[in-house]
């Protein structure tokens, strides 16, 4: 792991500033997974703005993208959308229940399609969204991964692409945290977005990372989820606790206490965190492996 970073470290000079590519023009409506060759496993880092866009005018094509904030919970949901396409396509990752009418109203009012509400993980300190958001919007897919054993329409494995329009997002496999954890990142090309994103979950926090101490999870595991993505990747939270919003990989190898760490002391000092039991766990959990929903309706005979 030392080696590895210090390799990063060697390969990651300054982060250039937020830049944007010029995505060709669109060729799809139809958003879409598929599974692309399986390639290098991640470990998340974070970076977190208000608005980003992407694509030139002339092309008629561009990335919308907002970062939202759910304070009971200290959890981000980010809103991607190809608002060039016709339908203009958006997807929504890790939505909260308590603040869905928020996020369908900003989805209304930007003239969006949402066509997937997707999780990270099994969150244990909020009820996801995404029962809700079917609800109210049927036509809408949940999206999970497999490993998580969840109940969702979409189910996704490492290295699997998720398309909205033009645009698709990159599934990585990122366990540790928890076993079904994955880390979504855009994609890569001429015609997608510049610099590339990642959304992270749990699994690493700014300065710090996510707790491995259940539902699966494994300090072995986080330790090893690590990713390596170009010098100008921005990498985006599930959380953050301390008013933080941005990191980058240079931060993160350079400052996190944790993971700059060789791998025994980094187990020591997860197994040492000596952090509360989560309040929401026994709600949100069981809701949470079934999309959200706490009171499913009985089954018809």
């Amino acid at each position: 792991m030392v080696a590895l970073l210090r390799s990063c470290r060697r390969l990651i000079p300054h982060l250039s500033a937020c830049a944007a590519a010029a995505p060709s023009s669109s060729s799809s409506c139809a958003p879409r997974v598929r599974p692309i060759s399986r390639g290098l496993r991640l470990l998340p880092v974070v970076l977190a703005m208000a608005g980003y866009s992407s694509g030139s005018a002339a092309e008629g094509r561009r990335l919308l993208f907002r970062q939202l904030f759910e304070k009971e919970s200290s959890t981000y949901t980010y809103l991607l959308a190809d608002v060039g396409d016709p339908e203009k396509p958006a997807v929504l990752i890790d939505p909260v229940d308590r603040t869905v009418d928020r996020d369908l109203n900003l989805i209304k009012e930007l003239g969006l399609k949402l066509v997937y509400a997707m999780n990270t993980h099994v969150h244990a300190d909020h009820v996801t969204g995404t029962g809700l958001i079917k609800t109210k919007l049927p036509g809408v897919k949940s999206v999970i991964a497999k490993v998580s054993k969840a109940k969702a329409d979409h189910f996704i494995e490492h290295g699997d692409k998720i398309y909205f329009g033009n645009l698709f997002l990159e599934v990585r496999s990122t366990p540790g945290h928890t076993a079904g954890c994955v880390t979504y990142v855009t994609g890569e090309g001429d015609d997608q977005p510049s610099p590339r994103m990642a959304f992270t979950g749990d699994a690493l926090l700014i300065r710090a990372c996510g707790r491995t101490d259940f539902q699966g999870g494994s300090s072995d595991e986080l330790y090893e989820s690590i990713f390596t993505l170009p010098k100008d990747t921005l990498l985006y939270p599930g959380h953050d606790y301390k008013g933080f919003t941005v990191s980058t990989v240079e931060e993160e190898v350079a400052y996190n206490a944790r993971l700059t760490k060789d791998k025994e002391t980094f187990k020591k000092i997860m197994d040492n965190l000596n952090l509360a039991y989560p309040k929401m766990i026994d709600v949100a959990v069981p809701a949470n492996l079934l999309c959200g929903i706490q009171d499913p309706p009985p089954s018809k005979v």
